[in-house]
């Protein structure tokens, strides 16, 4: 037995009494930051050029964000020139806060306020490491030695924005690094100093942001270190509570939930969770999770496809198949309950008028995020009756009577089978056409005319045709209580009898003057098996004639 895991240190759990996040609920959208241009940028194998920052830059402006975190402008050239051609260019709204991140070293701050110099609104974010682990392997210090790194970045980028010539409105953010890592009360110790260094007030209040930097415990206990810092942060309305979460133990959402239970004000993150290891907060994810709840994320995900196209050009980075709302198979259903689960409620709602999304196994409706033309319903051999007449009528507009539905789900399961793989809805297509519409056909429709004879004999209407025998042209004439009844009735004369009107349904197939009928017959034949046959034509009554033919050919085709 593998016993490595006994070299691993259970998280110590935080002493927090008479935690409060359990019983709340979000109800409103949190600040959002967006950190794509920087930590998500950091992590790529070929980070974005200056190109591609300009056209990330400006769809997230697009989509809604409000604060943007643009890079590190102090660690290279090539970000404090990006750092400058967006403000030079006039790429940034007014109302756009960039934010730059810095370390709490004091050449590195005073580069990133050149950087800056006539950007509108600014956040300078700096940040230095405060983890057990970190002052024990790196640094070799103490809780004193990293509060007062962080105390004399908090001096320094006061005393320059206090200096600053223009019309700049500079905020503040501090990062404790490796919040998560950090015992609890040291936590609040280093950002009490740094609230004093900056002079923070409810009217100018500091971003002090909690990293889990990296991801080391469950999310509830992240949540419950949140809220102990909020309960014993001095000064609390000096400050708004921001979060920044990773995703180490694939638990990133759902920590940045909590965390917001727990009083947190802002999150940070990036589109698709992009980011070093496994990633960052996923910001779609979180946003689209309250959206599905009634809460306006305050984000517009309406274009989603576009923006995935974006990301995935740009990075060079590829959103997964079941990534959540995104990936390409996320609203699809393969299981046959499934599929008839999702067909009812469309019905449901067609027919009830409903207000409200109320589709099983869709949380969310796809045209909410720009995926109205996907198939929402894929045919494979784990699908079932639901699913084919699904595709019939969304995609083709074929709306098959539900006595109809088990036999062409069989139908359709068998050509999976065949094929060994999901069949393309056209392919769904082709198998109804070769069982009901373009089958081998005995008797055919020629010409066909009916008349109304009203009050003769109590009948209605004459019918007056030809009808193919095996290619033979018969002629036919008969009258009937309607078309359907004196067809029947002209079909006696040439030898088919003995079959029985189950059913009949038909409805336009499509719109238009140029529309055409589709009619849907289920006849008892003789042998006493039922048969249903399809009829298409842009005369309801020759539909409804094709349809009997067709249903009479199925059963001739089977005692050949």
């Amino acid at each position: 037995m593998n016993e490595g895991f006994k070299k691993y240190i259970p998280f110590t759990q935080v002493p927090l009494e008479n935690r409060e996040w359990p019983t709340r609920t979000i109800t409103k959208a949190p600040v959002w930051c967006s950190v794509d241009l920087r930590d998500g940028n950091q992590a790529l194998v070929d980070p974005m050029n200056l190109k591609q920052k300009l056209e990330f830059f400006t769809a997230l402006c697009k989509m809604g964000f409000k604060e943007i975190e643009i890079g590190f402008p102090s660690a290279s050239e090539t970000e404090y020139e990006i750092c400058r051609a967006l403000i030079d260019g006039g790429y940034i709204p007014d109302d756009v806060s960039i934010q730059v991140l810095v370390q709490a070293r004091e050449h590195l701050i005073r580069k990133t306020f050149e950087a800056v110099r006539g950007a509108k609104n600014v956040i300078i974010h700096f940040y230095n490491s405060t983890s057990t682990l970190q002052r024990k392997v790196v640094f070799h210090t103490d809780v004193q030695g990293v509060t007062e790194i962080a105390v004399a970045g908090a001096k320094l980028v006061r005393q320059l924005a206090e200096e600053y010539d223009g019309d700049t409105n500079i905020r503040f953010e501090y990062s404790p690094e490796s919040f998560s890592g950090t015992e609890p009360d040291a936590a609040v110790a280093v950002c009490e100093a740094v609230m004093e260094a900056l002079g923070s007030t409810k009217e100018n209040p500091v971003i002090l942001n909690l990293p889990n930097t990296v991801e080391m415990c469950t999310p509830n206990t992240y949540a419950d270190q949140v809220e102990y810092f909020i309960k014993h942060l001095k000064n609390r309305e000096a400050a708004i509570i921001s979060l920044h979460p990773h995703n180490d133990r694939g638990t990133g959402v759902a920590g940045a939930e909590l965390g917001l239970l727990a009083g947190a004000d802002r999150l940070e993150g990036t589109l698709f969770g992009n980011g070093e290891r496994t990633g960052n907060l996923d910001l779609v994810t979180v946003g689209l999770n309250m959206y599905t709840q009634g809460v306006d994320p305050e984000l517009d995900f309406s274009d989603l496809p576009s923006y995935r196209a974006l990301y995935e050009r740009c990075t060079g980075m590829k959103v997964g198949e079941r990534q959540p709302y995104a990936g390409d198979l996320v609203f699809t259903a393969f299981s046959g309950s499934h599929q008839d689960a999702i067909k009812k409620g469309k019905q449901y709602m067609a027919d009830s008028d409903s207000p409200y999304w109320e589709i099983p196994y869709l949380p969310i409706d796809p045209a909410d995020v720009g995926r109205q033309y996907e198939p929402i319903i894929r045919i494979n051999s784990q699908s079932g009756k639901g699913g084919a007449a699904f595709v019939m009528q969304e995609v083709f507009g074929y709306h098959l009577p539900k006595a109809m539905q088990p036999e062409f789900g069989v139908m359709v399961k068998k050509a999976c089978d065949l094929a060994g793989r999901e069949l393309s809805a056209e392919e769904v297509l082709d198998v109804f056409k070769s069982n009901y519409t373009d089958i081998p056909r005995k008797y055919e429709l020629g010409q066909s005319f009916i008349t109304e004879l009203s009050g003769h004999d109590g009948s209605d209407v004459r019918f007056n045709g030809t009808v193919l025998v095996d290619g033979e042209a018969k002629q036919v004439e008969a009258v009937g209580n309607g078309p359907i009844d004196a067809f029947f009735s002209a079909l006696s004369q040439i030898g088919v009898s003995g079959f029985r009107f189950i059913s009949y349904a038909e409805h336009a197939l499509t719109g238009g003057s140029n529309s055409k009928a589709v009619a849907y017959i289920c006849l008892q034949c003789p042998d006493g098996l039922q048969h249903f046959g399809v009829g298409i034509s842009h005369n309801i009554n020759r539909a409804s004639f094709k349809g009997i033919l067709n249903a009479i050919n199925r059963q001739a085709a089977n005692n050949w």
